[in-house]
């Protein structure tokens, strides 16, 4: 037994150390990010039944509305995050060490800068915001709800500045590293979330906003610390190091990543405030209840795409063609895999979730369905989303992203008070992605070819 393991083991360890460099470094943070985002999504999975036993499903529907509507400030970003993570790669890859610093510092400027002015005008605006109308609720006292609003959105912000390090490990190529924060925190909120149900008798969702939005953020500021005092000292961000001639760089492909960043988030974040305004805060735990089921395939697949991106960049700033194209076969196979297996899934659907969560909640088919269509359609289009991103070339993407969040809230609001219910939102999504998943691989084979010209090549 141990000779065939260690036979295996062998076997394993040479098929990740075949190939080009790039694609060895890949896969080695594709294998060890799995494990990682394995226990991330197990429990993320443990969380849901938990929760509601903690709180109530109108309650766990509050919360997450109230993340979802935060979320909507991820906008300040401008998209500089994305920005950063390819100038830096970029910078990395040609040796521009002392540069690659410069777009750190810079970028840590501006989000202190203008996260802080966000902050303030938050703490301004707070007292008069009517939360019980906003999260369409009685259950909840109004008071409650603005001092959870306060406290979420406090760490909010400083989770966006302390997640920059994660930006700059992908950008490193070394996402596995990056995936050890999210489990790490999960594990500490999980213990405390079940000393809880274990020595209170009613769930509060201060302590609930509380303990999810102070315990991730106290980890990155750790990792921050380790990482420039470590492996990334050349890197650390310094006043000194600050110029803001080099703010048009990173804003350049910035504000295209900006406009991509809005899409996403007016898909998913008004998707809950939709729901909660025309259905009701209990139908967004529904909504959610099945998004988290379809979303681990997309999860996933995305820990295969996450080292892609940085990785596209570096080979296509260096003309390797051959790897990139040697690179999307293979993942379009994976993404063929990955389709089979959410059909299954779907299949399943009913049983797993009474495995899951029990008779708390009852998930519709219909809306099954839809999630089963948005994931097939996330995971084929996810290598050429990412090559695209890595190359930089975002005109195309932006003009069809503008469309898209036009169309969405409209189509969204009426599908959704349709015989659809609760599925007309995610209908909505699968409508407006379908443009992307003809014109995306067109772009993509066109700049491979070397034939991607006018809007194709910008």
């Amino acid at each position: 037994m141990k000779k065939k393991f260690t036979r295996i083991r062998s076997l394993i360890i040479g098929e990740i150390s075949k190939g080009h460099a790039r694609s060895v470094k890949a896969k080695k943070n594709i294998l060890y990010s799995f494990g990682l985002k394995g226990i991330s999504i197990l429990i993320g999975l443990l969380y849901v039944p938990l929760l509601l036993d903690y709180l109530d499903r109108e309650r766990y529907g509050i919360w997450l509305t109230l993340a979802s509507i935060i979320g909507w400030f991820e906008f300040f970003d401008i998209g500089l995050g994305n920005g950063l993570r390819n100038k830096f790669a970029e910078a990395t890859a040609t040796g521009k060490h002392e540069l690659a610093r410069v777009y750190v510092s810079t970028t840590y400027a501006i989000l202190i800068m203008v996260f802080s002015v966000v902050l303030l005008l938050f703490y301004f605006i707070n007292p008069f915001l009517s939360w019980t109308k906003i999260l369409n609720t009685s259950l909840v006292p109004e008071r409650e709800l603005s001092v959870l609003a306060l406290i979420v959105f406090t760490f909010f912000i400083l989770r966006f500045i302390f997640r920059l390090i994660g930006i700059i490990l992908i950008a490193d190529q070394r996402p596995a590293v990056n995936n050890t924060f999210g489990p790490a925190g999960n594990i500490i909120a999980l213990t405390i979330l079940l000393i809880l149900l274990k020595t209170t008798r009613e769930g509060s969702l201060v302590v609930l906003g509380s303990l999810l939005s102070i315990i991730p953020v106290t980890v990155l500021i750790t990792m921050t610390l380790v990482l420039f005092n470590g492996r990334y000292k050349r890197y650390r961000p310094a006043l000194r190091f600050v110029d803001f001639s080099h703010v048009p760089e990173l804003m350049g492909l910035g504000v295209k990543f900006f406009i991509i960043q809005i899409a996403s988030l007016m898909f998913f974040t008004t998707a809950n405030i939709i729901l909660t305004q025309v259905l009701g805060p209990q139908e967004v735990t529904v909504y959610n209840i099945a998004y988290k089921y379809f979303m681990i395939p997309i999860m996933a697949y995305g820990i295969i795409m996450t080292p892609i991106w940085s990785a596209a960049t570096e080979a296509y700033v260096k003309g390797d063609i051959i790897w990139l194209k040697n690179v999307l076969k293979k993942l379009n196979l994976i993404s063929l895999v990955f389709s089979g297996g959410i059909l299954l899934m779907l299949i399943l659907s009913s049983f797993m979730y009474n495995l899951w969560i029990g008779d708390r909640v009852t998930i519709p088919f219909l809306l099954s369905i839809t999630m089963a269509l948005y994931a097939i359609i996330s995971v084929v289009l996810a290598p050429y989303t990412h090559l695209i991103n890595g190359f930089g070339k975002l005109k195309l993407t932006t003009v069809v992203i503008i469309f898209q969040v036009i169309v969405f809230i409209p189509l969204a609001i009426v599908l959704t008070k349709s015989r659809l219910g609760v599925a007309g939102v995610m209908f909505t999504t699968i409508l407006v992605n379908g443009i992307a998943l003809i014109l995306e691989p067109i772009q993509t084979y066109r700049i491979l070819n070397k034939r991607a010209v006018g809007i194709w090549n910008k």
